[in-house]
């Protein structure tokens, strides 16, 4: 029990038993630093996601106002997260990037051969973001070399487990490894600057996907 004198808190106030009553700080107005750090990192994240709706509709030569403006902030803001227009399109590359590492993660328990055919769905979503950033990006990956391999070997990752997976259960065929994948969405995305582009491609993911189908489990092949 609570003597005479003891302190309860009841939101950011304390109220004693004598009827005096004190205003008591938030944990965010006691730690504004706290604040700070967390409206930078809402703020980081919404002009990422508002440059890649605009630049996937505008193209690389869409304005950085309109993607402070799309995202709610000022321009100040934008370039102080991003102090030029490639850092801008590589943070959004890298983004999207860890975005479908981390699907398949979440597909995990979904069936394999839907996992796999989900995952697609998602890159051929990616390329059609990027597609509106290919000039700056091209400039972006020629500074930085790093970026290029960074995402491969993310996205190897990621298809690996999809497909180790849909093999364990012997939903696919074995004999098909991440780099081949890879090479065929890129080779299915090729046309993405056609009009209907995502459609068409869609389309060519469901029939690849039906050529992976393993329709005779018994006769698989030891290959990976």
């Amino acid at each position: 029990m609570c003597r005479s004198g003891c302190r309860a808190r009841y939101g950011g106030i304390l109220r004693f038993s004598r009827g005096v009553i004190l205003p008591v700080a938030t944990s965010s107005e006691r730690n504004p630093s706290r604040r700070t750090r967390a409206d930078a990192v809402r703020n980081r994240e919404r002009l990422l996601e508002a440059a890649k709706t605009v630049f996937s509709a505008g193209g690389p030569g869409a304005s950085l106002e309109a993607v402070a403006r799309t995202a709610g902030v000022g321009i100040g803001t934008l370039y102080r997260h991003f102090p030029t227009r490639e850092a801008l399109f590589e943070a959004v590359y890298r983004r999207e990037v860890q975005q479908l590492a981390d699907l398949a993660e979440r597909l995990k328990e979904t069936q394999p051969i839907e996992a796999l055919g989900q995952w697609m769905r998602s890159f051929v979503k990616f390329v059609a973001t990027k597609k509106g950033m290919s000039a700056a990006l091209a400039l972006a990956a020629y500074k930085n070399s790093d970026l290029l391999s960074y995402s491969f070997e993310l996205l190897s990752r990621a298809v690996d487990g999809l497909l180790n997976r849909a093999v364990a259960a012997s939903e696919i065929r074995n004999d098909i490894g991440p780099e081949d994948l890879l090479r065929a969405l890129v080779g299915m995305c090729y046309m993405h600057d056609q009009p209907g582009w995502q459609k068409s491609v869609l389309r060519l993911v469901d029939v690849f996907i039906d050529g992976l189908r393993n329709h005779n489990p018994k006769r698989q092949k030891k290959f990976r």
